[in-house]
């Protein structure tokens, strides 16, 4: 799969499930619930000890349960980590930071590289780097004025929001009306509550019913 389909069918999606459990079974668990709802990009997170393993074990185990799942890595912060999650088969890369030397490796091994910024500067310099999809962090802090003041000087740009966002209609319709084109999400949407209680029917509804708003509000505002 080329960087330019995966890009493709993340901001087909709207929205990027973001997790890490140091559990594998727990991984496994979300992962097939998020599958299950509908969900066909994920972002596991490098944010652990066990999180290279786990990432290799969930990508053998997305690979014969959902095929057509694309499992990410995100929290990427050195080209060393990047190359790491890259052979282990990550289909993208998501930072919390631009570095010209995780773009370069990820250019170097043709995989879609997302980075975090946080000022216009910072976002410029990401998409004359060849960032195609930039993510906005953190976007509670930011706000979604910040991508419409934004894109008003560069309406080229294709803007992921994460960080702090709640899937409910109102918040997400505020950042697709902004010019977002997707919105990355975790524990507003992933609640821990409901994993650590094994309640994942209600987990997979919730999903499914945030997936759904994403579909509605992208169709308003022809997306």
């Amino acid at each position: 799969m080329t960087k330019e389909y995966i890009e493709t069918q993340i901001i087909a999606a709207g929205m990027l499930p973001v997790f890490y459990n140091h559990d594998l079974e727990t991984s496994k668990n979300v992962v097939d619930v998020c599958y299950k709802a509908g969900v066909k990009v994920f972002e596991f997170t490098n944010r652990g000890e066990n999180a290279l393993v786990n990432f290799s074990k969930l990508k053998e185990h997305s690979t014969k349960n959902s095929p057509d799942m694309l499992l990410g890595i995100g929290s990427i912060t050195s080209s060393v980590s990047a190359l790491e999650f890259i052979n282990l088969g990550a289909d993208f890369i998501v930072s919390p930071i631009f570095t010209q030397e995780i773009a370069e490796v990820c250019m170097a091994h043709a995989k879609l590289f997302i980075p975090g910024c946080a000022t216009p500067t910072e976002i410029f310099i990401a998409s004359q780097a060849g960032c195609e999809l930039i993510k906005i962090f953190p976007a509670s802090s930011l706000g979604s004025p910040f991508v419409s003041n934004v894109l008003g000087p560069m309406p080229w740009l294709k803007l992921m929001a994460t960080g702090g966002i709640e899937p409910d209609k109102e918040t997400m319709e505020k950042w697709f009306k902004a010019g977002i084109v997707c919105l990355g999400m975790g524990s507003q949407l992933l609640k821990t509550q409901l994993i650590v209680q094994n309640e994942y029917a209600t987990l997979e509804s919730d999903i499914s019913t945030a997936l759904q708003l994403v579909k509605e509000i992208k169709t308003k505002f022809n997306q």
